[in-house]
């Protein structure tokens, strides 16, 4: 028996949409993580890019836990002396809500070249319009946590 990998151009591609709404940031970074890498098809390859597009919308009403909006901290530094800037995910969200989405998004994804090639795929919108429409992108259900 031998392992059947898939070339890259023989690879199908879906469009999936998730609705971020009223959802924890990190619940939602696991599954489009999962669907950007591939890993939920049997044709899974690591070192290949296998995954599928994802769209995600309503990025402003998402959601953290505790007090996150305030203590968690993005930085930014462009490698001269004194240059260090530090916003909260509270400001973040104010500037660019998708931000915070694909920097969770980014942080799931392996460190190599490949995930260049994979955050691409990713679309994240703030509001529910988004220029996908003629894709035809299926709904993604999330899977909440039981209670």
């Amino acid at each position: 028996m031998q392992t059947k990998f898939v070339a890259k151009e023989d690879t199908e591609r879906n469009w999936w949409i998730i609705d971020a709404a009223n959802q924890r940031v990190g619940r939602i970074a696991t599954q489009i993580a999962v669907l950007l890498r591939g890993k939920h098809k049997p044709s899974f390859t690591p070192n290949q890019d296998n995954g599928d597009f994802v769209v995600v919308i309503n990025t402003a009403k998402m959601e953290l836990t505790g007090t996150k909006w305030k203590d968690k901290k993005y930085y930014r530094h462009s490698r001269f002396f004194g240059s260090m800037k530090e916003k909260t995910a509270e400001q973040k969200r104010a500037e660019d809500p998708a931000f915070v989405m694909e920097d969770a998004v980014k942080g799931m994804l392996p460190d190599a070249r490949l995930s260049y090639s994979l955050l691409e795929k990713m679309k994240a919108y703030p509001g529910a319009e988004h220029p996908h429409a003629a894709q035809k992108p299926q709904p993604w259900k999330v899977p909440t946590k039981k209670k």
